[in-house]
């Protein structure tokens, strides 16, 4: 049998009269811990924790409080007013970076795109700082400010951005736009 405590992870055998504990190999730990992550996640029903960003968005969802989305495409989580954006760093400043974003035809059609369904369609974007596996703070921005933010900086490389080696748009928030629009939540 294998337990959580506040000093690491033991097993002992309940064969025995007298427990015997040991601490798992750190490689031991690990692989519980991933496999017990992924089969949790399943049972929820929140997708794979460990594609793209998805165990950071299930982390800032559980810290906020909101509803954990249930597909890895879209909205990452549900807020009090609707469907939500995340978007998390590991850098020393915060930063928020959109990337993989689909490209349209026309420039018309990119901008009703950022605006309907892919950036303004949230009425919320939250950006995370981690330090280590800690949340160190986190920002709430209008859909739109993101979107006005943005769009600028995705027109200005949409006409050449068929001729790059990866064809998908993208653009982040800087520390300073995220702290002129934002307001900080954690």
């Amino acid at each position: 049998m294998t337990k959580l405590i506040p000093y690491g992870i033991v097993s002992y055998s309940e064969k025995t009269e007298k427990e015997r504990i040991y601490i798992m190999k750190p490689v031991e730990e690990f692989k519980m811990l991933f496999e017990r992550m992924y089969k949790l996640c399943d049972e929820q029903g929140w997708g794979d924790p460990f594609s793209y960003a998805r165990s950071r968005e299930i982390h800032i969802a559980g810290t906020l409080g909101h509803k954990i989305s249930d597909t890895l495409s879209g909205a990452d989580g549900i807020d009090e007013d609707g469907e939500c954006e995340y978007k998390s760093t590991i850098g020393k400043n915060i930063n928020g970076a959109y990337n993989g974003i689909s490209v349209q035809s026309t420039w018309e059609e990119q901008e009703e795109y950022l605006l309907n369904k892919k950036i303004a369609k949230y009425k919320n974007h939250y950006i995370a700082r981690y330090e280590g596996g800690n949340i160190a703070e986190i920002w709430k921005l209008d859909g739109m400010d993101v979107f006005n933010t943005l769009c600028p900086k995705i027109e200005k490389k949409f006409p050449t951005i068929l001729t790059k080696k990866d064809p998908r748009l993208s653009a982040s928030l800087t520390q300073k736009e995220i702290k002129k629009y934002g307001e900080q939540v954690i």
